[in-house]
């Protein structure tokens, strides 16, 4: 087949009078609707159906190009992607805005009304989904074969609101009017079992097999996102999984009056996609984790397995032609769930079996916490996925009899690198198995990098050194600048032409500007239209009234202990008992914007969220202040509520406690927006600091090596309490008036947290936090200073785009070439 660039409809050319023509048509024939009729929602479904042609006529020509070329094919599996709104992205992508803004003009429509109503899908939670869809947006700007999997969630995360400054979650139910990006594939439908049984069987040669009977089995329907390229005719797709039931509907039952029952197994079977991460604290929460785990990798890999093929029959091209990357731990179970569709299915034998799995997988570890390095109880796992189980104890049995040939006599190292841990609660290790299972681990950040193969699997990196290797994380341009920021945008392509939204690094012409008079007149002014955009959104959503000309000191990303929320809480209550004491205290107006979900059942996140509520209602309501401080707190950050955050933003908070946090990106996306970062040597801040300069980044707190020596020699909170008289009136703030409403007991908990244990140091880097907090303020209060800081902040962060790191990922680890689209 022929594939060229044109449009293969003439409804496509990209002309006023055709847009209009293909919004109408899809307005009757694909929406349904008349235009005597129609309202604005109507006018935004036609709209984006619209959109939605253009990008399918890429994507026949990107299927096109990759089936001539029989290229190999990036499976990248992620529990959760967060996309943000789709219009605006797909309008650009597909070079439609403006025939679009003109063809709906002549209509009276503003293209902005319909902008504003678009949704943005809940199938992620924070930095992780919002890092999967950078990723899957480079690739396809990289012309790069790709497809990511993952769920379909009907409800995604949950939605976020304050009631008496408590956290009350509400369902997302994002999908309500339809989805116009998405098409459903229920021909594609493919099924899962769970439970049940093993049985042996002898095969047609006389050997022993074994199968897997289960004990039900769930349907999986495909729903296909386009994931379009900027600058290329390149459309990828996310296939994302939603659960369905074998029996819709026991007419028996119904026709009895028992209508419940009727019902109850397409209830049970499509509660698996229902939400994503539900509450895992109870064994029927732990049990939905690990059903929706299997169910969207056992879809993703029938899928891939197909696909390869339709191609091909010889198993061992497999790693050739597709590489699986294991997103963090959530989708591991695809390495047991490979090995058994390649011995029980196809017939292959174990060690063939193995070494194609092994070649196939790679696994990316985002995490330094215990608790998030995921382990199953063996008995949950062992019910749920019977034949699963006994493939991991062979793959363990197998690998620990390589170790204990290699290190005999340690049964210490043994029982450290099992995939099973033993003990009175016998657990399967997921971070253990993606490692032993795969041919790359890679961490996200070189501080990251450095503790996973120092400590988290220094046992593994030890033994095969080549396999771990450092991907840095990046974010794309396009959505974090380009969109998110018009006004900026605009400016940086008046001095250097708009390469860099292909070509981050050429930000780095920028630096040529950092002292022009005149280009930091203009980087200011942008940062005011941003602020002052920001400040009405925050007036309606929370009532609160901001300053656009104070400091925007910025802390949003999710609630954890490790991020210190609740240092930058102590740091408010500081600076206020300050103001009060000396109420002639020159102060340089600040406003402290929070941002921040906690996990249903995280109960101290939810207490620290109550505590930043009663901090603003003083601080707010205090007339002693008023024009200085400010502090908000909008609820349901999500990534259009960002977008309008990070352009807005003077500091950057990055403050978790060093060797925590395996990388960050938001720390990224502050400082390509030209925040500066107040933090610690954590994540990528490390590298952040390296190319900005550290005269340009406000550093504080300890390094990685003096916490792991402050915790090995004892650490005393209390005592660092009793020894600042400053720290020490904050914290006893918390337990009195005006903070704790008439309730000495309500913040009883956070502050014996920090007395009794302070697991994250929050105590030990207060003084150092807050003088770094003063030494950036006194830097804003020099606004040509600060502004050459701001300038190079954006020209040195070119490397953080996820362009690079889809590159470095393509080059180094996947073997992955790209696929130009004609």
């Amino acid at each position: 087949m022929q594939n060229d660039a044109s449009p293969t409809d003439p409804r496509l050319a990209r002309t006023v009078d055709a847009f209009r023509d293909l919004v109408v048509h899809n307005l009757f024939h694909t929406h349904g609707q008349d235009i005597e009729s129609a309202n604005l929602h109507d006018a935004y479904m036609a709209l984006s159906y619209a959109v939605r042609d253009h990008l399918v006529d890429r994507w026949r020509s990107t299927n096109v190009a990759r089936h001539d070329g029989d290229s190999k094919v990036v499976h990248y599996l992620s529990a959760e992607y967060l996309p943000g709104k789709q219009l605006e992205q797909n309008l650009l992508y597909s070079g439609t805005t403006e025939v679009a803004r003109e063809a709906l003009a002549e209509a009276g429509v503003d293209l902005q009304r319909l902008l504003d109503l678009d949704v943005e899908p809940g199938l992620g939670n924070g930095g992780l989904g919002r890092l999967a869809a950078c990723f899957m947006e480079s690739l396809a700007s990289l012309d790069v074969p790709a497809i990511g999997y993952g769920m379909r969630y009907q409800f995604g995360i949950f939605r976020q609101e304050f009631q008496d400054g408590w956290q009350v979650e509400r369902p997302d139910d994002w999908g309500r009017f339809g989805n116009p990006w998405e098409f459903r594939q229920p021909s594609d439908m493919v099924e899962v079992g769970l439970f049940g049984h093993t049985e042996t069987y002898e095969d047609p040669g006389g050997g022993t097999r074994t199968r897997w009977v289960p004990g039900e089995e769930i349907l999986g329907e495909p729903h296909v996102i386009l994931v379009p390229g900027y600058g290329t005719r390149t459309v990828n797709i996310l296939r994302l999984w939603r659960a369905k039931a074998t029996e819709q509907f026991d007419f028996e039952l119904f026709d009895t009056g028992d209508y419940a029952r009727a019902v109850e197994q397409k209830v049970r079977s499509e509660n698996i996609s229902k939400v994503l991460y539900p509450n895992d604290s109870t064994p029927q929460g732990e049990e939905l984790r690990l059903k929706q785990q299997y169910f969207f990798v056992a879809c993703s890999l029938q899928d891939i397995l197909a696909r390869f093929r339709l191609r091909h029959e010889d198993w061992d091209l497999l790693p050739d032609k597709a590489v699986v990357q294991l997103n963090d731990t959530h989708p591991v179970v695809a390495i047991p769930e490979l090995m058994r569709l390649l011995i029980d299915d196809h017939g292959l034998d174990w060690s063939r079996a193995w070494s194609i799995t092994r070649r196939t997988f790679a696994y990316t570890c985002h995490t330094l916490l215990p608790e998030a390095l995921e382990t199953w109880s063996v008995e949950l796992f062992g019910r749920l996925l019977p034949r699963h189980l006994e493939i991991v104890y062979e793959i363990n049995g197998r690998f620990l009899e390589d170790i204990r040939a290699r290190f005999p006599d340690d049964e210490e190292r043994v029982a450290r690198m099992s995939i099973i841990g033993e003990g009175d609660d016998r657990r399967i290790r997921m971070a253990h198995l993606a490692t032993v299972g795969s041919f790359g681990v890679n961490g996200v950040a070189e501080l990251h990098t450095r503790l996973l193969t120092e400590h988290t699997l220094s046992d593994f990196a030890e033994l095969w050194p080549d396999r771990f290797h450092n991907k840095t994380n990046g974010v794309t341009p396009r959505r974090f600048v380009r969109i998110a920021n018009p006004r900026l945008s605009e400016l940086i392509t008046s001095a250097i032409g708009d390469g860099w939204i292909s070509n981050l690094e050429s930000l780095s012409e920028l630096e040529g500007f950092a002292d022009d008079r005149s280009f930091q007149e203009s980087w200011r002014e942008v940062k005011r239209q941003n602020k002052e955009e920001l400040a009405g959104i925050v007036r309606e959503r929370t009532g609160v009234e901001l300053f656009p000309g104070s400091i925007y000191d910025v802390l949003v990303k999710r609630l954890h202990e490790y991020k210190r929320q609740l240092l930058k809480v102590l740091h408010v209550v500081w600076l206020y008992q300050r103001i009060k004491a000396e109420p002639g205290r020159h102060v340089h107006p600040r406003t402290f914007l929070f941002g921040a979900k906690a996990a249903p059942g995280y109960h101290m996140a939810k207490r620290i969220i109550r505590l930043v509520h009663a901090v603003a209602d003083v601080v707010n309501a205090d007339r002693d202040v008023d024009g200085r401080l400010r502090v908000a707190f909008p609820a349901n950050f999500n990534v259009s509520l960002a977008e309008r955050i990070y352009p807005a933003a003077d500091i950057s908070e990055q403050i978790s406690l060093a060797g925590k946090e395996a990388s960050g990106t938001g720390n990224m996306k502050f400082a390509l927006n030209g925040a500066l970062t107040v933090g610690t040597l954590d994540g990528a801040n490390v590298e952040i600091r390296e190319r900005v300069g550290e005269e340009n980044f406000f550093l504080f707190g300890m390094s990685v090596d003096e916490v792991l020596a402050k915790r090995a020699a004892g650490y005393d909170p209390r005592a660092v309490y009793e020894a600042d008289e400053e720290l020490r009136a904050v914290v006893d703030a918390l337990l009195t008036e005006p903070f704790t409403g008439g309730d000495a007991e309500l913040f009883r908990e956070v502050v014996d947290s920090l007395l009794d244990r302070d697991e994250y140091f929050v105590l030990e880097d207060f003084r150092s936090y807050v003088e770094c907090s003063e030494e950036a303020a006194l830097a804003y209060a020099d606004q040509d200073r600060w502004t050459r800081m701001s300038i190079l902040n954006a020209a040195r962060c070119g490397y953080f785009s996820s362009d690079r790191s889809m590159r470095q990922y393509c080059d180094e680890l996947w073997g992955v070439k790209p696929v130009p689209v004609d």
